[in-house]
Order: structure tokens, then C-alpha cells, then sequence
């Protein structure tokens, strides 16, 4: 077992989870596990450190899934700088969230299952197409699946998808696997200019703006995106007095504003402002609940 240790103050394992960002982890102990295609990790605070906690030899993947060589403390002194209210706030608050990178295709899949659904669904769809066709695992005694290989995907028959609760969604992940195994390069992909790429994305059935735009920042790390949901919407027009109806057009708006710090800067709006409608008296002023 290999461990990381990492100083709490810009790493909160709970925030960065639990922001809407991955789907795939438990509650486990004082911590979380943490799935990530074949691999899991045990992660928890313990005082003013974050710590990983990992199979032999997994230690580089998750240092790398964390994002742990980036230096947030700049991003958030960033943000604030920005002289915007909310934003200020916002990553005072959730200075702890870090943008993990994921497997872009793990990611991909994910936010195509996640259209149109809530979370306690998306995570359980999830992990009955992993039990379904993915890989039996196990980390420190406790048994897990490993996300499905692109040809067990591909392999997987429509009826399956369906029968894991996918719903319209069904084809849409299958046509998604049948893309994945044919002219979809990810070595390429991932040298595309973000518009390039989103572009690319959005050519596949079934993937619209905004799971492309989720897949930009939460699978292949663009920060240059900025996803527009019900929860940035209400920021945008609440907050920064906007009158744009089209989400598109939003994005577009925030991006031109923020820059290449946009997908951080949305994470930290988004998690905020869902606190802060269910607990105003404690997040107005950025406080930690």
C-alpha cells in the first residue's frame, strides 16, 4: 500500500467529490473510495492533510488524477482578484475543490449518462454497467468492478444497456462505444484546440453542449470551458445580472470573461450556490459549513 500526503488547505477530498464532477465513489469509513477505470483509492482528511491511500504502483495515477502538481493557491488568489462578489466568495468557500482528470473516456460516458438525470441514478447506472461488464476487482479487502474496457462496451448488446436503467440513453452509449472502437483516436483527440475538439464531440449522437462541454473540463482538462446547468444559470442571471436566454450563449460569455481559468471559476460558482440555497446563513459570506 502506498500513500499520499497533502497539505488540506487547497485539497478537500469532500468538496472535490462531491462537486459534480465524477460519480464514481462510496463513502467509506472517514473517507471515500474512489474508483477510477481499474484502480481505487482510499482518501480522507486527517487534520490539515489530505490522504490518498493506494495499491502499489498507483501512486503517480493518482497524484495525476488529483491534479496535485497544480498549484490552486494561484487560482483561487486569481478569483479573487476578479473583483466579482460571488466569485470571491465562491473560492474562499470551495478553495478545496481541484478539477481531477479523469479518463476522457470514462468521462465521456459518464456525462452522456448523466442528460437529463440526478446524481443518486447517474452514480447507480454507473455501477451497474461496471458489475455488468466490467472487471472484478479488489483493494484492501473490499471488492469493486473496474470501468468496462471500450470492447467490452462495444460488445455489450443493446438490451443490456437498457436493462441497467439507461432508458433513451441506451442507444446513445451504445452508439458512443461503437465510435469509440472505430475512428474515434483519443491519442488525436487530445491535441485538438478546445473548440476543435468540442466540435469533435458533438458530431456523436447523443452529446449535446453541455456533456461536451462537461467532458472537455472533467475528462480531457480544458479550463477554457465554462458548463452552463440550472445552478450556473441562476448565477448568471441572479448575480451577474445577465440577460442571455441560450445556455450556449452563456458559456460563451463566461468564457470570453474568464479565460483559461473559466472550468475552475465554474466549479466553484456551481458548488457555492448549491450551498448557499440550502444553507444562506452559512455560505453567504464564504464560510465553511
Amino acid at each position: 500500500m502506498e500513500q499520499i500526503i497533502f497539505n488540506g488547505e487547497f485539497f478537500s477530498v469532500k468538496d472535490t467529490l462531491e462537486c459534480g464532477q465524477v460519480f464514481r465513489f462510496i463513502p467509506y469509513e472517514k473517507g471515500f473510495l474512489v474508483f477510477s477505470l481499474d484502480k481505487c483509492a482510499y482518501c480522507y482528511q486527517n487534520g490539515d492533510f489530505a490522504v490518498i491511500e493506494c495499491d502499489d504502483g498507483d501512486k503517480d495515477y493518482f497524484f495525476n488524477y488529483f491534479d496535485l502538481s497544480r498549484d490552486y493557491s494561484k487560482i483561487v488568489s486569481s478569483a479573487q482578484s476578479e473583483g466579482v462578489l460571488i466569485l470571491t466568495n465562491a473560492s474562499r468557500f470551495g478553495k478545496g475543490i481541484r478539477i481531477l482528470n479523469q479518463n476522457p473516456i470514462e468521462a465521456l460516458i459518464s456525462f452522456v449518462i448523466s442528460q437529463n438525470n440526478n446524481i443518486p441514478r447517474i452514480k447507480g447506472i454507473i455501477e451497474r454497467l461496471s458489475q455488468g461488464i466490467g472487471e472484478k476487482k479488489e483493494f484492501n479487502g473490499f471488492s469493486y468492478y473496474s470501468f468496462p474496457t471500450i470492447s467490452a462496451l462495444k460488445n455489450a448488446p443493446l438490451e443490456f444497456y437498457k436493462s441497467i436503467g439507461l432508458g433513451y440513453r441506451a442507444q446513445y452509449v451504445k452508439g458512443l462505444a461503437q465510435e469509440l472502437d472505430g475512428g474515434f483516436n483519443q491519442s488525436e483527440l487530445i491535441n485538438l484546440p478546445t473548440e476543435s475538439l468540442r466540435k469533435r464531440l458533438i458530431q456523436i449522437k447523443g452529446i449535446g453542449e453541455k456533456v461536451a462541454d462537461c467532458a472537455l473540463l472533467f475528462g480531457f482538462h480544458r479550463s477554457d470551458v465554462f458548463p452552463v446547468d440550472t445552478w450556473i444559470e441562476k448565477v448568471y442571471r441572479e448575480d451577474f445580472k445577465g440577460n442571455i436566454k441560450d445556455r450556449k450563449r452563456q458559456a460563451e460569455y463566461f468564457v470570453s470573461r474568464f479565460k483559461e481559468n473559466s472550468g475552475y471559476y465554474q466549479q466553484y460558482l456551481f458548488h457555492y450556490k448549491r450551498i448557499v440555497e440550502k444553507n444562506p446563513e452559512k455560505a453567504q459570506k464564504g464560510d465553511k459549513i
